[in-house]
This record gives structure tokens, sequence and C-alpha cells, in this order.
């Protein structure tokens, strides 16, 4: 056995009345776990290597606050010791090595590894975790299995009580799961849970990020960050904009926005951008569309198709207001212009 593992997290979990997992909270999980807390899993628990999910009792708890003392790591310890009062499961994940999750505990240990910001987005395997999610009502009675719900409401009402639906989606709100620091959110409702957002971003009240994507450092978000969709430090999403992820038609292309770009108001990409971009306010770029190639004087040199130009950078991109084109000429203002957006950002 390797004398580290990934990741491992000690959880609370909820169940559905078939036992099946809908979700876990992790409130540290960790990562890259040394030697001497590895020893502590396996002489206090049944985990015996590998990828494994195990649900602990008060016992185990109590050997593993102990080990995980002994071996140094108090944080670990003191939560260990403090879950011994949780009135629902306690979960020991651990994950050896970095493979496709098997179930919704290691989903859920994943997506809570990147918004805690301990990997970024496309540094974890998530391949078929939406096949091992159940769709849950988000409620203010917590999580229910969707085919219990009618059952709960109720249930409620004959109490006097009314349980709230907030939604029903395979992924609830990162918010309900950690508050990264440094960050604003105006409506938690449009982070999901596997969102990563650095240090200095704000998402406005129409921002929205999805899972496996976010930002990278200072961005102010009031567009749409798609799935798979990585936007770098000082870049802005003016509002209404989209960026097109890998489940809205992107495919396997990952697209990411350089640093200190600025993608206008309802503007889209479909393509990536590299560093100090702008896309014109309105302007959709589909990776097949024609686009203008301008010199210096405002001349056509070559017309090529959009993906030919992803990645590059020190690009504007607009149309031209008489012929409707799209036209793309080197981007001399972006610097000045993204320093004055984040002076007061």
């Amino acid at each position: 056995m390797s004398n580290t593992i990934f990741a491992f997290g000690l959880g609370i979990g909820t169940q559905n009345k078939e036992g099946n997992w809908l979700e876990v909270f992790y409130s540290a999980p960790s990562l890259n776990t040394e030697k001497n807390t590895l020893d502590a899993l396996l002489e206090s628990t049944n985990y015996e290597g590998g990828n494994s999910t195990l649900v602990l009792d008060e016992g185990d708890l109590n050997r593993l606050h102990m080990n995980l003392l002994k071996a140094g790591n108090i944080e670990q310890a003191e939560l260990a010791s403090r879950l011994k009062a949780s009135t629902k499961p306690v979960i020991l994940c651990v994950l050896a090595t970095d493979d496709a999750p098997s179930n919704p505990a290691e989903v859920y240990l994943k997506l809570q590894l990147i918004s805690h910001r301990l990997v970024l987005p496309h540094n974890t395997v998530l391949d078929g975790m939406f096949g091992l999610l159940i769709n849950t009502a988000w409620t203010s009675e917590g999580p229910i299995d969707v085919r219990e719900l009618a059952d709960r409401q109720l249930s409620a009402r004959m109490e006097g009580r009314t349980i709230e639906v907030f939604s029903v989606d395979k992924f609830p709100k990162m918010l309900n799961f950690t508050v990264p620091t440094g960050i604003r959110v105006g409506d938690a409702a449009r982070v999901r849970l596997g969102a990563h957002l650095a240090e200095g971003t704000t998402v406005m009240h129409e921002g929205f990020v999805n899972f496996n994507a976010g930002t990278l450092g200072n961005s102010m978000v009031e567009g749409r960050i798609s799935a798979g969709v990585v936007v770098g430090n000082g870049s802005d999403l003016g509002g209404g904009c989209s960026t097109m992820g890998t489940l809205s038609g992107g495919g396997n292309i990952v697209i990411a926005v350089g640093e200190k770009c600025l993608i206008g108001a309802n503007a889209g990409i479909g393509i990536g951008l590299g560093d100090r971009c702008i896309v014109e306010s309105g302007l959709y770029i589909t990776a097949g569309a024609k686009v203008a190639v301008l010199d210096e004087n405002n001349q056509v040199v070559s017309t090529v198709k959009a993906r030919e130009l992803s990645g590059q950078s020190d690009l504007l991109f607009r149309r031209n207001s008489a012929t409707g084109a799209i036209e793309c000429k080197t981007n001399k203002t972006a610097i000045e212009l993204n320093e004055a957006l984040h002076t007061h950002n």
C-alpha cells in the first residue's frame, strides 16, 4: 500500500428510505494525506485500503480521535470527537487514488475538494458522476429523495408544518456546504456545489457558476460560467453573458478565459480566450463563426473560423455595425480597461 492517499473526509450523510446516500457534508476534507494519518485510519476503523466508504460508530470515532491525536492531526482528531454527538450517520470516505467515483459519498467528497479550493477544476476525476447521484428535493427540512417528497409533505402538513422546496436537482447550493474566504455571492442558489470561487470573486445576483468550473482570482461575475469553464485572474463577465460549457455544446473541449479579459453584457463565447481579450457586448462567438481578422489600419488580412483564434491573447472581438460581420483585431486597450474596472472591485 502507498504511504499516502489522494483524499479523505469525515462527513455526515443523508439517506433515502432505501439506504442510498443523497448527500454527504464534509466540513474539513483532506487532500494528499500522509502516512501517519493513513495509519490512524487503518488502526481505528474497518478501512483496509483502496477507495472505500464506511459508516462509523462511536467506538470507531473514539479510536480515531485518539489515533489522530497521536499522529499529530489535531484538526481531524477534534472533528472525529465532535461527530460522536451526531444523530445522523457519520461517514469516513477514503480515496486512495483519484479514480472515477463509485458512489455518491465519493462524488460529494470530490465536489467539496473543489469548492474548498483544495483542488482546481479539472484536477480530479468526475467521470460517471451523474449516474451515481439521486434527484433530490433540497428543502427547508434538508435533502429528500424526490420520490419520497409527496409523503413527507403530507406528513408535515398533518403536523401543521410546511416543507419549502428550494430546488429539485442532483446538485445543492455550494454555500450550504462551504463559504470560502474573500468572496461575495448575491444569490446562493446560483452557485452549485463543485464550483471553485477564488479569493476576490464576486458573483452578482444574475451571475451563475456551475460545478467543476469557476474563477482563479479576482473576478466580477455577472454572467454565466458553465460547467467546466475556468476564468482567470482579473477577468470579468458582464451582465447576461454566457460561456459555452462541456454540457452545452462544447463537447469535451474545455473553454477557458485567460487573465484580464472582459466578456461584455449579453455576449458569449464558444471558444477559449487568452489573456487581455475583449468580446463586445451582444456578440456571441461560436467555434465555427467566420471572423474577419483586421490589421492596425482596420483592413481585412484574412478570414478564419473562430476556433482558429481560440486561446490567443490580446484580441478584441467586435461586430461591424454596417455589415454585421464579426471582426477581430489586436486589443491595445485591454490592460488599461481592466485596470480601471478593478480599481474599485
